[in-house]
């Protein structure tokens, strides 16, 4: 009998190797020296493995936030949150997936995506499989306050697909500064600004005028969260194997997992949290 966080231990040096995929994942934990090392009893059975994704289903949500909160005891977050989407590829068959386009790459891809909140050297905190690249508003706020249960950050950035009023009004409420790209859209009569949070500021408060030098300055920093995505991708983010979207899912957050994984244990080694590789 298996014990489930012997079997945890053997996906996350799968997904480690880049091994995705039941199939491959029991041939990796076949081999004599991977299931000693991941503290098996034995080489686990095709089923075995399928039953514990099954299973991994249903506590996957709790493993991320042990993971993160482990990481917040490290010290391993900042008072800067960024949040992004990212598009994951699915394998043809995966008939939960569909056809999506991808604006920064400028092509079409079938899959979905994922919305992550990051902080510090590459640390995931919050995130939401979604059907598209980019996440709908309902998406974007339970990410939002997901992340905000964790810490309370002075500072949260979004791109412009962030320029909604709610998510400002939201942070703003929590003592937390957002600063996104205003959009423009269709309106006739676009605001004079450069950040969506000036003119919340100024409807809500007479007395704080923020300072725009200060908005720009810290916006560039968003580029974190596209190199957590990256970070997160070479843990297997990128590689859903699995039929079905619940499947999906779990493979998703198996990639989050690892990336903290690594990021702790650098940390506990006295290394840079941010190395990608042990």
């Amino acid at each position: 009998m298996h014990q489930p966080p012997d079997l945890f231990r053997g996906f996350l040096h799968c997904y480690y190797e880049d091994v995705y995929g039941t199939r491959p994942v029991t041939r990796e934990l076949q081999n004599g020296l991977v299931w000693y090392y991941c503290g098996l009893d034995k080489p686990p059975s095709r089923d075995a493995v399928d039953r514990f994704l099954t299973d991994l289903e249903h506590v996957i949500d709790d493993v991320f936030d042990k993971l993160v909160e482990q990481a917040a005891i490290c010290g391993l977050l900042d008072p800067m949150y960024s949040i992004d989407s990212t598009h994951i590829e699915a394998i043809q068959y995966n008939d939960a997936a569909s056809w999506n386009y991808d604006p920064t790459a400028e092509e079409y891809y079938y899959g979905f995506g994922c919305t992550i909140v990051s902080t510090g050297p590459k640390i995931p905190i919050a995130a939401e499989l979604t059907q598209a690249k980019q996440a709908d508003q309902e998406t974007a706020m339970r990410v939002t306050r997901d992340a905000l249960a964790v810490e309370e950050p002075t500072w949260m950035l979004g791109d412009s697909a962030y320029d909604i009023l709610d998510w400002h009004d939201h942070l703003l409420a929590a003592g937390v500064v957002p600063i996104a790209p205003y959009n423009p859209r269709n309106t006739g009569d676009p605001k004079d600004i450069e950040f969506r949070v000036e003119d919340r500021i100024e409807e809500h408060s007479e007395d704080v005028q923020p300072k725009q030098s200060i908005l720009e300055e810290t916006y560039k920093h968003r580029t974190g969260v596209e190199r957590t995505n990256d970070a997160v991708k070479n843990c297997g983010l990128g590689h859903v194997r699995s039929r079905g979207r619940v499947h999906a899912r779990t493979e998703v957050f198996v990639a989050l997992c690892l990336r903290l994984v690594v990021a702790i244990t650098h940390y506990e080694r006295g290394n840079a949290p941010g190395g990608e590789k042990l």
